[in-house]
């Protein structure tokens, strides 16, 4: 069996929502359908304390809150899944890591969606909310994403100031 991993962040927000999602049976069971078996948390500024028993399929769980650089973690990852937060999405697109972004409904003026929504339209990853991620899981096919080759940095930086309105 192979030792396929997924990285989890939420950067230094507090997205629960996400982390209980993650760790849900239900969505557990799916990704192990995909052949994952190790989840590595990164659950930001919480008081949150995730099931970290391993069980479904996953033979190793493990969360931490912070950490000042979130590199490693997504180096080793088969399969990133983020906030939309720029910084980590970027992050996981230049490494060429699969992404799923998990854009969070409670945030008021939501520009996450608007990103998250133009680069899976570019081809570089799925997006989702919380509710719909089992079932895009389900789905997804980790193929037939573009590869953020030839550090596209800038690219993404003018998505980001159209979405803000500064050009």
């Amino acid at each position: 069996m192979s030792n396929k991993k997924i990285f989890v962040t939420v950067g230094t927000t507090k997205f629960d929502n996400l982390i209980n999602t993650i760790t849900s049976d239900e969505l557990l069971k799916e990704l192990c359908k995909k052949g994952y078996n190790q989840l590595i948390l990164q659950i930001g500024k919480t008081d949150l304390k995730p099931d970290c028993t391993p069980r479904l399929g996953f033979n190793h769980i493990e969360a931490f809150d912070l950490s000042p650089s979130l590199n490693e973690a997504m180096k080793s990852a088969d399969l990133v899944i983020s906030h939309a937060g720029a910084g980590s999405c970027l992050e996981a697109l230049e490494l060429c890591k699969p992404l799923i972004i998990v854009t969070n409904d409670l945030l008021m003026n939501n520009h996450q969606s608007e990103l998250a929504e133009q680069l899976y339209k570019d081809g570089y990853l799925y997006y989702s909310n919380c509710k719909d991620l089992c079932e895009l899981v389900q789905k997804m096919d980790l193929t037939k994403l573009i590869p953020f080759k030839d550090n596209k940095s800038q690219k993404i930086a003018n998505v980001i100031d159209v979405i803000m309105g500064f050009s």
